[in-house]
């Protein structure tokens, strides 16, 4: 047969608790029986074990106060307010005189030892105190004073010391358990929050890839479409024309790969990300991305006396995101009010903030689909990772005016956008230079 651990032993007697009660309720009746059949005082001191007879009194005794110990933890108290009863009434009965001694009776305390250490490990603090102090106080008291001869006997002594002892072991167990759990709980906690904040920080990260591939396949893909479809209509008229539109479609999609490449290579890396070689896009390129429109035949004026010589530089995480909200507020344009429509640029900067506006009258080739560009339920509701850029084709919602605010938010800004009463779409954009002010609420 294989072997037992003492795990196993110890599982098994978890398993089972009244079993183990009634084990510990049998040895405590054998242990009460041998002490009333032993002589403390024999030759030269030493005990002499079965040298007296057990009366059939203390034999009963024995047996009603170790049965109900088996009920221990079903009912802490009524278990110890019985033994503590049916040893006293042992300790007065047996008193000097009677047909018993009373240090016979002595060994029946036992029981009201264990049930009261079953109290102060089961109980709170102050009950424990309680308790323990008035059962140690009253069992010694009658041993003191209907126990053996003289009151400071061993026998009475062993009464203080042994329920003192239970008092303060079952209070030090029951403050272990509670410390180990403790300790557990805190462990589990602790282990909950690390799962959330990995959790938080995947979908922070996913988010922010999700805008960055946004921001570079709208821009250059709307360029893209609106540079072909000018090339398949000048195509046999003006073929030269025709070959510039191809030029900037060739040099739209060509950016495109290569940021995408710079991003997907960055996603790629298994260790610490490697800074890229060419610096993020930021204002001081604003007029390329400018140009870009232009060739393909939006309007744009732009205004921005904030990036006028010597003004002092913006932080990155500034530069950055005025430059993306620019990028996607005429990419919305480019898309939704179609080639010769107007767009104004404005970007002012005051000792606070840096404020970027984008205005389009609405009076392009295309459609302005001013319902779905305006920042409602289906923007917000979106999944991450489609649609298109500002309003999306008919029937879906996108993500480009949720990836303003998100940037905006992010930098504890304020972003606002809606279609205006004569006709056209405003986009405004309050980024504050200092990203640690505390964050402002997003007008609706």
């Amino acid at each position: 047969m294989p072997a037992v651990t003492l795990r196993e032993i110890r599982e098994r007697l978890r398993a089972h608790p009244y079993a183990v009660d009634a084990l510990i309720a049998a040895g405590a009746l054998v242990c009460i029986l041998l002490g009333a059949a032993t002589e403390p005082h024999g030759p030269h001191g030493q005990p002499r074990f079965a040298e007296r007879d057990v009366t059939v009194q203390t034999a009963l005794l024995a047996a009603l106060s170790c049965g109900v110990l088996a009920l221990r933890r079903r009912a802490p108290m009524p278990v110890l307010l019985l033994t503590s009863l049916v040893s006293i009434v042992a300790l007065i009965a047996g008193s000097p005189g009677s047909a018993s001694s009373s240090d016979r009776q002595a060994s029946l305390v036992v029981a009201p030892v264990i049930a009261l250490y079953t109290v102060s490990n089961t109980t709170d603090r102050r009950t424990s105190w309680q308790v323990g102090a008035v059962t140690v106080g009253a069992l010694t008291a009658v041993a003191m004073i209907f126990g053996a001869r003289p009151w400071y006997a061993q026998e009475n002594l062993g009464v203080l010391a042994w329920t003192a002892l239970a008092a303060a072991v079952g209070e030090a167990v029951r403050n272990r358990r509670a410390f180990v759990d403790a300790i557990r709980e805190r462990a589990e906690r602790a282990e909950r929050t690390r799962e959330e904040e990995a959790r938080r920080r995947v979908a922070e990260e996913r988010m922010r890839i999700a805008r960055e591939l946004h921001d570079v396949v709208a821009h250059h893909i709307a360029l893209v479409n609106v540079q072909a479809g000018v090339a398949s209509h000048v195509m046999d008229k003006r073929p030269d024309q025709a070959k510039q539109a191809l030029a900037h479609v060739r040099d739209a999609s060509r950016h495109a790969l290569a940021e995408l490449q710079t991003t997907v290579g960055l996603l790629r890396q298994s260790g610490e990300s490697i800074a890229p070689t060419e610096p993020a896009p930021g204002l001081e390129v604003l007029e390329e991305l400018v140009d870009g429109f232009r060739h393909a035949g939006l309007s744009v004026s732009v205004a921005a006396p904030a990036l006028a010589p010597g003004a002092a530089p913006l932080s990155s995480a500034v530069d950055l995101t005025a430059y993306r909200v620019v990028q996607e507020a005429l990419t919305n344009v480019q898309k939704h009010a179609g080639t010769g429509a107007f767009a104004q640029v404005r970007i002012r900067r005051d000792a606070e903030a840096l404020d970027i506006s984008v205005i389009d009258d609405g009076a392009g080739g295309g459609v302005v689909e001013a319902v779905e560009r305006e920042p409602d339920e289906s923007d917000a509701a979106a999944p991450i990772g489609g649609g298109e850029a500002g309003g999306g084709e008919a029937g879906g919602g996108g993500h480009g005016l949720v990836g303003m605010r998100e940037r905006a938010a992010a930098l504890h800004g304020a972003c606002e956008t809606g279609p205006l009463s004569g006709g056209g779409f405003r986009v405004h954009v309050r980024l504050p230079l200092r990203t640690t002010a505390p964050r402002k609420e997003t007008p609706a």
